[in-house]
């Protein structure tokens, strides 16, 4: 299989390693960036696994989709904002059997690609793998558990189509465990309130991940946070796999208690944040049913407001 997997970030880098060591499977790593590229043309991909450092060789990375050729599996790690960008700059490799798969994080992704691909043939998907980028083409696992993919808009009859499982098979191969679900919508609002609770609020304190359920003021705007959420979906007729999504909220977060969350990493390298994509969605998705999502607005401008403020730095 040809894989394409879009933005040689950790995650990308965590998936394209992996995936590489497979006989079966054709792996190409695009990036914009110059020095991945380099990195990786040079050395390989270095991953880190514990106590163990595995250098990947059998991969291709490039800043030109082209070289990829036409691939049978798009895989974006891109961040939120330059989803449909991304995509678009992807098409000299999309072909008339491509899919595509969005394993990355808030809302709207999929339907972004869904406007370019058919939507049949885009698919959903959730991770709570983690991964930390420690240099051009240097890579830590830092986090393992389950991948979770399937269709946004499922085939007639609701019925799954066999390429999720191909898919699926190929992942667990390669040490990824991943499963096909039918409610790829519940998953994704599931992983975006998680989100929705921990990143804007690391972001805005600088606080790692465990110290949020431990302050009473930070665990008190977390619980808020995820619940105006939670009241969203709901509303939409989202099926959500927590009874108390909050207190799932909080026991990620001291399950990852020393991580940084990729927020919190934009802010302090003055980089654009994903919280139009995640405490902003729930806004929009509020305001679009006629209702208000004050606490997830204000996370929204706050961590904008403090975003410019480290750019004007």
């Amino acid at each position: 299989m040809k894989i394409l997997i879009v933005g040689a970030g950790a995650m990308g880098c965590l998936y394209g390693g992996k995936l590489s060591a497979l006989p079966a499977a054709q792996v190409t790593l695009l990036d914009n960036r110059k020095e991945p590229v380099a990195a990786i043309h040079r050395e390989g991909l270095l991953l880190e696994e514990g106590a163990e450092s595995l250098r990947y060789r059998n991969l291709r990375a490039t800043t030109d989709p082209a070289e990829a050729g036409i691939v049978h599996l798009v895989i974006l790690f891109v961040k939120s904002t330059a989803t449909k960008e991304a995509f678009r700059s992807i098409l000299p490799a999309i072909g008339p059997d491509t899919w595509a798969l969005t394993l990355q994080n808030g809302l709207g992704n999929g339907e972004a690609m869904a406007e370019i691909l058919d939507p049949q043939r885009v698919i959903g998907g959730t991770t709570v793998h983690g991964a930390l980028a420690l240099g051009p083409g240097h890579v830590r696992h830092t986090g393992s558990g389950l991948t979770t993919i399937g269709s946004l808009i499922p085939a007639a009859g609701g019925e799954q189509q066999p390429s999720l499982e191909n898919i699926a098979d190929l992942f667990n191969q390669a040490g990824l465990e991943t499963v096909v679900s039918s409610n790829m919508e519940g998953l994704i609002w599931d992983k975006l309130l998680v989100n929705v609770g921990i990143n804007a609020l690391t972001a805005i304190t600088g606080l790692p991940n465990g110290r949020l359920p431990e302050d009473p003021h930070t665990c008190a705007i977390m619980e808020e946070a995820v619940r105006e959420g939670v009241r969203v979906a709901e509303a939409k007729g989202v099926t959500l796999t927590y009874e108390d999504a909050a207190a799932h909220c909080a026991q990620v977060a001291r399950t990852t208690a020393l991580n940084r969350s990729s927020m919190l990493q934009d802010m302090e390298a003055a980089r654009p944040t994903e919280v139009d994509m995640i405490n902003g969605a729930v806004v929009r998705e509020a305001e679009k049913l006629g209702l208000d999502a004050p606490v997830n607005r204000t996370l929204t401008r706050l961590v904008k407001a403090l975003t410019a403020c480290r750019v004007r730095e």
